[in-house]
């Protein structure tokens, strides 16, 4: 791995503090470092994580968080949800996988079963604890959400957390826990924020969601009535939707009301719902 990380095909993919170095200005564009460039961040960097090969070129993640890299006249360094629609799939693709890797591995210096340090192994797959009694070895995890959209009739269930910007609204969503099916989870949040039985829960598709590790497992699901009730504790408000209330030029012009991003699963499902495809999203 080594080997393959001097070679001159190598590509790596910085990251600080959870974001991408991307190339702002008209069309942002995804840096990859290679050469002399990438060597002397890899340098300083404490370790680096093989990615894969993309059309046979390998591609390294390396955090760079903390260090003094010369890096500033290549690009910025930005939230990958500020652009992640606008790069190409395959390009937000790897930043995503980047991001996510990083952010674990930072998070997991230490063993969980005894308190010991870890080390890096398998390439930055694997920390392995330096306890020899214990030498436990730690995966990267993945936590698994379901999103989905509540429909009935001609009308769509969307909510707002008091988390997003002003005016957006939503699909519902929220993580799965221990000994639940998907299809359970679903049901169980909806009733949770909203107080809505559903039922005809059904798969639409997914999206990796490195935010900071998750992947987003996409639903509809039919309430078995308009009925509501708003729990406070978990969303801000929500609003049933028709389809004509959701065609461009019936919403709202001063902003207190939108969707949510087109690269977004929420926006997909929901788009998918009115009748017509989103954008790509930015796992391609």
């Amino acid at each position: 791995m080594i080997e393959l990380a001097s070679s001159g095909a190598a590509r790596f993919v910085p990251i600080d503090t959870e974001k991408n170095l991307v190339k702002t200005g008209g069309n942002p564009e995804a840096v990859f470092l290679q050469g002399m460039m990438a060597r002397a961040v890899v340098n300083q960097a404490d370790h680096h994580i093989f990615l894969g090969y993309v059309e046979g070129t390998p591609y390294f993640a390396v955090d760079v968080t903390g260090k003094d890299v010369p890096l500033k006249e290549l690009g910025e360094f930005v939230d990958l949800r500020q652009v992640g629609a606008l790069l190409f799939a395959r390009e937000g693709s790897i930043l995503a996988y980047a991001r996510g890797m990083t952010y674990w591995h930072r998070r997991h210096r230490y063993c969980g079963v005894c308190g010991a340090s870890t080390t890096v192994t398998r390439g930055g797959h694997v920390r392995r604890c330096t306890n020899e009694s214990c030498k436990t070895e730690h995966f990267p995890r993945t936590d698994p959400a379901v999103i989905m959209l509540v429909h009935h009739g001609d009308k769509c269930l969307l909510g707002r957390s008091p988390h997003f910007p002003r005016g957006m609204h939503s699909t519902l969503a929220g993580f799965v826990e221990p000994g639940e099916s998907f299809e359970d989870a679903v049901a169980r949040e909806v009733y949770e924020e909203v107080r809505v039985h559903v039922k005809n829960v059904t798969y639409r598709s997914s999206q990796p969601w490195p935010f900071p590790a998750s992947v987003m497992i996409g639903f509809h699901a039919e309430a078995e009535s308009l009925d509501f009730d708003v729990n406070k504790s978990e969303l801000e408000a929500a609003r049933w939707m028709s389809r004509e209330d959701l065609k461009p030029e019936n919403l709202p012009k001063d902003g207190s009301f939108f969707m949510p991003r087109r690269d977004s699963i929420a926006r997909r499902l929901i788009e998918e719902w009115l009748g017509h495809e989103a954008g790509p999203s930015i796992s391609g």
